[in-house]
């Protein structure tokens, strides 16, 4: 249970940070710090940018990334999974034992190389518990557009919600919160705090996040990650050429804001600036705001409507001894 365990209220917060791009440890470092500093604000909640560890695949669209057999998209891509995040291998252990030092959720965006999934990656929202367990994964159901260069397609196994204190919690990745039966699926299981992680763009987060908490009489949290021209890592795999891609800088303005069920902002989309934004969040407004439209309660007709969600994580090879 969270701090706020017999109360009806939560402080929530989204770590609007940049990550040490491409850099699996240094970033890891960072959201650790974050998770502290959070802590001493009584956060009890805390929510990260999507695939933050070690950072969005920005290079893809800026260096003709769809050229098939292209060496540098190769060599690009091999780094680019060799600083994945592997849970099997316990590189979340040290961001567990935070979470659990603090008694704080802790929902990341990560770059996910499964142990048994070859070389292959995803963009996963990973939901860690108070106690510094994994609750969820949630791989990215379809990467957008050119991500799909570089991400695989995840699989509903992640489609679960969790308690935090007097809210039952689910998370999605970007586009998917654009899906309306990803949405329900976490809707029907008792949702009332949504958390949506995106790349970092106001203009990705300013309307939906309003358009969701409407949807569901949910609270919800959209954590957006940045990327501007003093965030550039010095030493990169074609470190030269890659900046030469940045006059469009920023990549990835932040956009991090709260929104409550009835639409109302409590923290309006905040772009630019490093930090954790906060609300404190009553979960008698979600009751409020359900007095007239529940979309899972009473506003739901499952004798006409139903959805049926396959959650068993997607696999090559049954084994049978």
């Amino acid at each position: 249970m969270s701090k706020g365990s017999g109360s009806d209220r939560l402080r929530v917060a989204a770590a609007q940070i940049a990550p040490v791009w491409l850099d699996r440890e240094q970033t890891l470092l960072r959201v650790i710090e974050q998770i502290d500093r959070a802590a001493v604000a009584g956060v009890e909640l805390l929510a990260f940018g999507e695939c933050l560890v070690p950072g969005y695949p920005f290079w893809v669209t800026r260096t003709d990334g769809a050229r098939f057999d292209s060496a540098l998209q190769k060599d690009l891509y091999a780094h680019y999974v060799a600083q994945a995040v592997c849970i099997e291998d316990g590189h979340l252990d040290a961001v567990c034992e935070a979470a659990r030092r603090n008694a704080m959720t802790v929902i990341l965006g990560v770059l996910e190389r499964p142990a048994s999934r070859g070389e292959s990656v995803y963009a996963s929202a990973v939901s860690i518990a108070t106690d510094g367990q994994i609750v969820a994964c949630q791989r990215k159901l379809m990467p957008t557009h050119e991500e799909r260069l570089v991400w695989a397609t995840g699989d509903g196994q992640g489609l679960r919600t969790h308690r935090v204190g007097p809210f039952t919690v689910g998370a999605l990745n970007c586009w998917e919160n654009w899906m309306p039966l990803a949405r329900a699926s976490l809707q029907g299981q008792g949702e009332d705090l949504h958390v949506a992680i995106w790349p970092g763009s106001d203009r990705l987060t300013r309307d939906i996040t309003r358009f969701m908490a409407l949807e569901g009489r949910s609270f919800v949290l959209s954590a957006g990650g940045l990327m501007r021209r003093d965030d550039w890592p010095q030493r990169l795999p074609h470190g030269e050429l890659l900046q030469q891609t940045t006059d469009d800088m920023p990549w990835a303005n932040g956009g991090s804001c709260i929104a409550a069920p009835d639409g109302r902002w409590l923290v309006e989309p905040v772009v630019e600036s490093e930090g954790l934004f906060m609300a404190d969040l009553d979960i008698r407004e979600v009751r409020r705001a359900r007095q007239n439209f529940d979309p899972s309660g009473h506003y739901s007709r499952p004798d006409v409507l139903s959805l049926r969600v396959n959650r068993r994580r997607q696999r090559t090879v049954e084994v049978e001894d």
